[in-house]
């Protein structure tokens, strides 16, 4: 028993025993064999330290928590049933400038492994260093874009060298640490690359060598662990192709090796949201669905995407994408426990766990029983049988399955652990129910007032930056900023005709002013690549200066050729003048990177002080482009929440940290705002005296903003 040989020629792995004096263990023989702590696989499943295991993991991202909610987070999750925790690693957090690292607070991602490590669970580290993730520019940093001959995810010699140094310098740190399990660490997969292959045929020729070399490239930097790449049906040995999606027991192919394991890297609890957007959620019944059928077509690692979202803090979101991220997932925004979602997948966890042996090692057959009815059956040599039934119809049957009748339900798994008896059905759920309560505590300013300072329009004669033709705003702002003024003079004479201010923009946002005074606002979606603005206008006779504040919302985060991507204005002109129109695409503009207040950083702690602050009226409130301040105190010890319902679009900072973007005046098609609750970490807070300050951009009531208590009560 030496090995078995594949039809490719490949040998596979195969487990002995070996009888050494008293001792017995379990080894690995044939190709990629482990030894000691080293994780390999073979065509059923990863290997373990000489183990075959069906793994549960649950995706929680380091920097959209913090690191005083790690320990709760990753409690919760295994206590849910899970072995493995799961992020990505944010390449434009890490390294903001090159050769610049962050590892600090939020990124510090060897304290969060070490938390992994300490609660007894693995890591799967998905390096990308792509990794879309509805993070703003995929997770690269945006000054590869100005790397001359760069072509980002492709067989491009400026770009490979600048992600096999960010990968090898992760790769290094976590060597140094001694995190990856061949070193007795957590860490037993890794990721290169994310979800290439919905890009790869865009790049035509220079697409399949660059999946070689990221492949090569990862195996190469010797971890001692697997590599996966995840929808990339083409990824070479020894990478593992894996699947990401909400079934990928029904819509996967599977494994491009009969030597590689079936891996699911991402099973989405829901799908995520955009401002402007419903919620689109998922049940419990669904999600136990999936991962049953998946596991009965014989699937051994299945990662939830997510298992706690949490919050994008700062301007980390991609296009339109909301401030709470997958909040219906097991463990909601602020990492408490979603029932049922949470208590039925951990359910569902131990009915597998416990009849693991006989699944991982148990001769697979499966058959018909009727119309898209189908039973999966494990048989082990020592007496043990498992069946899945499977009904994927959209009403209920029953069905006959060894001499016995069995009633199904709709779209659904039935676990026999002993082909007899049903223990477990996906679509009955026995955990409790919850819902969240919310509990209003104070009024932000209730007692000391608010403050406020209105931010400066600049005219063209302001603006020091000029350019004869409309500037792209990402490459004009380098992501430092989510505005970018675009300001001009027009000498006008009365027509007798009503002026038009028009503009056609692939910002995301865009508000005008004539002579300082507001004119109007529009705003795309996230399913447009553009919006139009036309607006009546005001001139005089003589000069105008023509103010426009383009604005985004996030950077892109997905597709082909990315660094070729371009926002802000693309066209401008004033119609209805004596003159007919007024065409200013290639004219003489002033452009001014950003707003007064956040070049002065008055959203800081200290830079709150550099300007003057005037007591807030009634008359200022529903006014735009203005900034708030007032302070509040912390009470009790509930998960804690800005109600920001009142305000239209803007960013919120509490003692400096900022809580995200918010768009509350961006209405649903229910004509409800996508997101009113903005979470408040406790330790971004201190016991009396919080500052908070907003910038608001369309205008709101800051008075009317509250703390509430967010709890979760049985139902």
């Amino acid at each position: 028993m030496v090995g078995v040989m594949s039809s490719s020629g490949r040998p596979h792995l195969m487990m002995i025993w070996v009888i050494w004096g008293a001792a017995v263990m379990l080894i690995n023989i044939g190709g990629g064999g482990v030894h000691g702590g080293e994780v390999s696989y073979d065509g059923r499943s990863l290997i373990i330290n000489g183990g075959r295991s069906i793994l549960f993991s649950g995706s929680i991202h380091y920097p959209r928590s913090t690191p005083e909610m790690w320990p709760s987070l990753i409690a919760k999750a295994k206590d849910g049933g899970l072995d493995v925790i799961d992020t990505y690693v944010f390449w434009n957090a890490h390294e903001p400038h090159p050769g610049k690292f962050n590892f600090k607070g939020r990124l510090d991602v060897v304290r969060f492994l070490r938390e992994i490590e300490a609660q007894g669970l693995y890591a799967c580290l998905r390096i990308g260093p792509f990794i879309e993730s509805e993070w703003t520019y995929g997770g690269l940093p945006f000054w590869l874009h100005d790397v001359p001959g760069i072509v980002y995810r492709s067989d491009n010699e400026p770009f490979k060298w600048h992600m096999q140094n960010f990968t090898s310098t992760i790769i290094n740190l976590m060597k140094q640490e001694g995190l990856f399990a061949s070193q007795g660490g957590p860490i037993i997969l890794a990721q290169i690359e994310n979800e290439y292959g919905n890009v790869e045929r865009a790049f035509h020729e220079r697409g399949p060598p660059y999946v070689r070399w990221a492949a090569k490239m990862a195996v190469d930097l010797g971890t001692g662990v697997p590599w996966v790449m995840c929808k990339q049906d083409d990824a070479p040995d020894p990478v593992i192709n894996a699947c990401n999606g909400l079934s990928c027991g029904e819509t996967w192919s599977g494994p491009n090796s009969p030597n590689k394991p079936a891996l699911w890297t991402e099973n989405w609890t829901q799908l995520y949201q955009a401002f402007g957007e419903d919620l689109r959620g998922r049940t419990a019944e669904d999600i136990a669905f999936a991962v049953a059928f998946f596991i009965a077509k014989k699937g051994s690692y299945i990662n939830y995407y997510m298992y706690h979202g949490g919050t994008n803090f700062g301007r980390s979101g991609s296009s339109y994408v909301t401030t709470s991220y997958y909040d219906e997932a097991p463990l909601d925004e602020y990492g408490m426990v979603n029932q049922p979602k949470w208590g039925h997948l951990k359910e569902l966890h131990g009915v597998i766990k416990k009849s693991s042996e006989t699944i991982i090692f148990g001769d697979h057959q499966n058959f018909s029983l009727g119309d898209q009815l189908e039973a999966y059956v494990f048989e082990g040599h020592s007496g043990g049988c498992v069946a899945f039934l499977s009904n994927r119809n959209k009403k209920s049957a029953t069905v006959n399955f060894r001499k016995r009748c069995y009633q199904h339900p709709a779209r659904s798994v039935s676990i026999l652990p002993d082909c007899k008896k049903v223990t477990f059905s996906s679509a009955k759920i026995n955990a409790p129910r919850n819902e969240r309560s919310v509990r209003l505590i104070q009024k932000v300013g209730a007692s000391r007032g608010w403050k406020e300072f209105k931010e400066v329009i600049p005219n063209f004669s302001d603006t020091s930056m000029r350019a004869d033709t409309l500037l792209e705003q990402m490459a004009t702002t380098k992501d430092k900023t989510d505005y970018l003024w675009y300001t001009f003079n027009y000498n006008f004479k009365s027509s007798g005709k009503q002026p038009v201010l028009h503009a056609e923009t692939r910002g995301h946002l865009l508000h005008a002013f004539v002579n300082g005074v507001f004119v109007g606002t529009e705003h795309g979606n996230h399913n447009l690549q553009s919006f139009s603005f036309d607006h009546p206008i005001s001139l005089k006779d003589g000069n105008n200066d023509i103010s426009i504040l383009s604005v985004m919302v996030g950077l892109p985060d997905a597709g082909a050729y990315m660094e070729r991507k371009v926002s802000g204005l693309r066209r401008l002109r004033i119609e209805g003048t004596e003159n007919g129109t007024s065409d200013f695409s290639h004219y003489k503009c002033g452009y001014k990177v950003g707003l007064t207040g956040e070049n002065l950083g008055i959203h800081k702690l200290k830079g709150s002080r550099k300007v003057f602050w005037k007591n807030s009226s009634s008359t200022s409130t529903g006014q735009p482009l203005v900034w708030y301040k007032a302070k509040f105190d912390t009470p009790g010890n509930d998960s804690l929440a800005l109600n920001l319902s009142s305000m239209g679009k803007g960013e919120a900072w509490v003692n400096g940290n900022s809580i995200g973007r918010y768009w509350v005046s961006f209405l649903t098609l229910k004509g409800v705002p996508s997101q009113t609750l903005y979470h408040v970490p406790r330790s971004f807070l201190k016991s009396k005296g919080n500052l908070l300050i907003l910038f608001e951009e369309i205008g709101g009531d800051p008075t009317k903003i509250s703390v509430e208590a967010i709890s979760r009560n049985s139902i």
